[in-house]
């Protein structure tokens, strides 16, 4: 057998060692060039509720200044389901490139994990966040057939009558559902909760007097309100909304010391690209800066918010700690 002289298989060795630097060299210009392009194909909002919500409302009107912004389609995919971790989990575990993101809400990414006994992925770990888009009180509000006028006759009836108040909200662990938790503390009523898949359904179900009371978040109620198919009592944040100047706070009806807001913000799978997370974040702060965009959130009793992905993620770690402690007060669970 014949044997390949050493100086061989050494000028063998550095050709293939100039080969995969060569190679290296290749890649890594394409990479960079892909980022780049970034987006060169349309890029899918997932919500995790079903359409008609607050979620829903909000990843609509970014999303379609957005896809002026980035030259692409931005499409909307509705997947509700256990609180919003089936949609979450979705983009949790896509692709990270910038071509799936989650509108990410406080239960998703603050509550949830303090809620639910196994999570199928990390609100943390999984994600990058991208920026906040916009915060909204939740709205009191009551079929216009039932006798109480707001807060005070609310609680008087809901004493008198233990457990025959239904409230409807969005799914458990929801901010709507864990409003509904922190009033029946604070308040000391027993009221009954009833849960669906996503606000719309929840809300339907509150028009047609099939549920007594709801805390929902103002974007998808403030219609109905308008429209006088709702009643509205009370908003759950510290000051009252510009949108209903005139419907008072929760904490000012009856209820010291009461607030409950619901924030809702993009997220990208963990290990996105800084670049791509870059141009999604300018993307995300010009169209909460239009004024278009900015009078249809603000019409809604949206306030927009922006910031940079950093800001976010440390918000997000302030509103876990916050929202596992109203958990554990409330005792809800949800498997």
């Amino acid at each position: 057998m014949s044997r390949i002289p050493a100086v061989a298989v050494k000028r063998r060795t550095c050709t293939f060692a100039v080969a995969l630097a060569l190679g290296a060299l290749t890649l890594a210009p394409l990479a960079a060039q892909a980022q780049a392009a970034y987006p060169n194909k349309p890029v899918t909002i997932i919500v995790p509720f079903s359409a008609g919500g607050t979620t829903d409302i909000l990843a609509r009107v970014v999303g379609q200044s957005m896809s002026r912004d980035l030259g692409q389609p931005v499409i909307v995919d509705n997947r509700a389901g256990a609180g919003g971790n089936i949609g979450a989990q979705a983009v949790a575990r896509a692709a990270p490139d910038g071509y799936t993101l989650v509108m990410g809400t406080v239960g998703t990414h603050a509550i949830n994990a303090s809620l639910y006994a196994k999570m199928p992925f990390d609100p943390v770990k999984d994600f990058v966040p991208i920026a906040r888009v916009a915060a909204v009180p939740n709205l009191l509000v009551a079929h216009p057939a039932q006798p109480y006028k707001n807060v005070k006759e609310l609680i008087a009836y809901a004493k008198a009558n233990p457990g025959k108040v239904t409230v409807a909200n969005s799914g458990v662990g929801t901010s709507i559902h864990l409003s509904a938790e922190l009033f029946k503390h604070m308040a000391g009523v027993d009221v009954q909760n009833v849960a669906y898949r996503g606000s719309a359904p929840a809300l339907n179900d509150l028009v047609g007097g099939h549920t007594a009371i709801m805390f929902d978040n103002m974007p998808s109620a403030i219609g109905f309100v308008r429209a006088g198919k709702l009643r509205p009592l009370a908003v759950t944040t510290a000051n009252r909304s510009q949108a209903l100047p005139d419907v008072p706070t929760v904490a000012e009806a009856g209820v010291p010391g009461f607030e409950a807001t619901s924030w809702f913000g993009l997220l990208a799978p963990a290990k996105t690209p800084a670049p791509v997370v870059a141009r999604l974040n300018a993307s995300v702060l010009k169209a909460l800066a239009d004024p278009e965009v900015k009078k249809k959130l603000m019409e809604q009793g949206a306030e927009p918010l922006g910031g940079t992905p950093e800001q976010f993620a440390a918000f997000i770690g302030a509103e876990s700690a916050k929202w596992g402690k109203v958990v554990k007060q409330s005792g809800a669970s949800a498997q």
